[in-house]
């Protein structure tokens, strides 16, 4: 966990060491140096294949000296839209843009109040951001909906302790929008047996849209002895399209453990490591810096597809069953079935 948080406190580093062009505190001017920014230090518009040259072209013609703050706030706000990326925001001090349709456009493939009556029937245990239960057939269930720095080790030792005589276990991350990246890791940490390649991460480290330093290596650890932990019981991940950010980051180091089986939606994606800068009115907007890759050197900013594609069916949740849960109870069923 130090060591990714050396590895971040690196990149803010590099990020934050550019030159700063003072461009007039007009409507243009807080424009251009929006502009900027993202041209030189947002870190997918060639991933993307975005044209920035020519989204200048389609958004600046719409603003002049006599534009209002107001005006101008919706402008900006859409030229960012054309980035697609959940992590880019601008932040005024009357609002702030966030762009929706990375989940938006997509089944939701969760219901709260679902999981809540059918498979908790209202009577989980909870502490810290996590919501656990055994349900039939020796399955353990822990809803988990967001990474946040409230969950502590103790947090999961009780969780895991728990349920440490089930033959299965289902983490539900649908809906996780993210979090706290150690908080992640720090979950991780109980499902490895020994030190893990987690992924690789490349900063900006020039104002040109390829210009990226050489990908350098982090490493995951096991948790440290006494920890409780889940090593050779197999596990399923749920996720959807709202499984974001730090949560894709979860699912991206999970999906390479062995035992372990991704179930549900294509995740939403969100692997840039954010930034924020600032333009002349004072105005903030945070966007992504460096690229966060796979084990397997694989950009995962566009979702991560599961090990088995299921939705939620609104008949069978009418009747009260969660199908992307009852398909990870029959896979983890089959799995348990064939290793006795």
């Amino acid at each position: 966990m130090k060591k990714l948080l050396s590895i971040i406190l690196i990149v803010i580093a590099f990020t934050s060491c550019h030159s700063v062009e003072e461009y007039p505190n007009d409507p243009p001017g807080n424009f251009d140096a929006l502009w900027h920014i993202i041209d030189r230090h947002y870190c997918f518009l060639e991933h993307k294949g975005i044209d920035w040259d020519s989204v200048y072209s389609v958004y600046r013609p719409q603003v002049t000296d006599k534009t209002n703050y107001m005006d101008l706030f919706l402008i900006c706000s859409d030229m960012l839209g054309e980035l697609k990326d959940g992590h880019v925001n601008l932040t005024s001090w009357f609002s702030t843009s966030y762009y929706k349709k990375w989940w938006s456009d997509y089944p939701q493939n969760f219901d709260e109040r679902l999981v809540e009556e059918h498979y908790f029937h209202f009577n989980e245990f909870s502490r810290n951001g996590l919501s656990y239960c055994m349900l039939p057939d020796s399955i353990g269930y822990i809803r988990y909906p967001q990474f946040t720095s409230a969950t502590g080790e103790g947090t999961i030792d009780w969780a895991l302790a728990l349920l440490r005589k089930c033959k299965g276990l289902i983490i539900d991350i649908r809906d996780n929008g993210g979090g706290v990246l150690t908080v992640s890791e720090m979950f991780v940490r109980r499902f490895i047996k020994e030190q893990t390649l987690a992924g690789y991460i490349s900063h900006k480290n020039g104002t040109g849209h390829s210009d990226f330093s050489e990908p350098y290596a982090y490493y995951y650890d096991p948790a440290e002895s006494g920890r409780i932990t889940w090593l050779d019981k197999p596990v399923a991940v749920l996720v959807n399209r709202s499984t974001y950010s730090a949560a894709n980051q979860f699912v991206s180091v999970m999906r390479y453990l062995p035992n372990v089986t991704i179930v549900g939606d294509r995740t939403g994606g969100g692997s840039g490591m954010p930034f924020t800068s600032e333009i002349p009115c004072g105005w903030s907007v945070r966007f992504s810096s460096s690229i966060i890759y796979d084990a397997q050197m694989e950009i995962t900013e566009d979702g991560i597809e599961p090990d088995i594609k299921v939705d939620l069916d609104a008949d069978a949740a009418a009747n009260g069953h969660d199908t992307i849960i009852d398909t990870a109870v029959a896979h983890l069923l089959s799995l348990i079935g064939s290793n006795q």
